[in-house]
């Protein structure tokens, strides 16, 4: 078998791997310790609370959900009373989701406790650190994307 020599591509990817999926393990844990029992039902009242009413295909995008996925979630999260639904004023054939009282309490309070934990999280890292952490994962995301094209 052959040798994953350290920094190679291999190694590299292999450390951002495991990194990856702790971080997302965390990330995860920290979703569900704020109540909720579906990590995409936290990713959908997220985006509506950061991005206001929208289209259920635009929240689908947004949260990487199919459209049957996101069809399935929007009604769930609006038969708990979470989420209301409303026609567009400028658009009647559009019908936008929008967080309902409720939801935005729910997502409001669930979001400070997920950013604080995330907060800690990055912790290990110095800000001149976060700073460059930002950078290089950028420069690998834009670097993947360009080479994949």
């Amino acid at each position: 078998m052959p040798k994953i020599y350290q920094h190679s591509g291999a190694h590299l990817f292999l450390l951002m791997w495991k990194a990856s999926h702790a971080v997302m393990a965390y990330d995860q844990k920290s979703i569900r310790d704020s109540g909720f029992a579906s990590i995409s039902d936290f990713a959908v009242l997220e985006v509506l609370l950061h991005k206001g009413a929208l289209p259920v295909s635009t929240i689908g995008e947004k949260v990487m959900l199919t459209s049957g996925s996101i069809t399935t979630a929007v009604q769930r999260l609006e038969k708990k009373g979470l989420l209301v639904r409303e026609r567009n004023e400028a658009d009647a054939r559009v019908v936008l989701v929008d967080l309902s009282e409720s939801g935005r309490e729910m997502i409001e309070a669930a979001f400070d406790t997920h950013s604080a934990d995330l907060d800690a999280l990055f912790e290990a890292f110095e800000p001149e650190e976060r700073v460059q952490f930002s950078a290089l994962i950028r420069k690998l995301g834009q670097r993947a994307v360009t080479l994949k094209s």
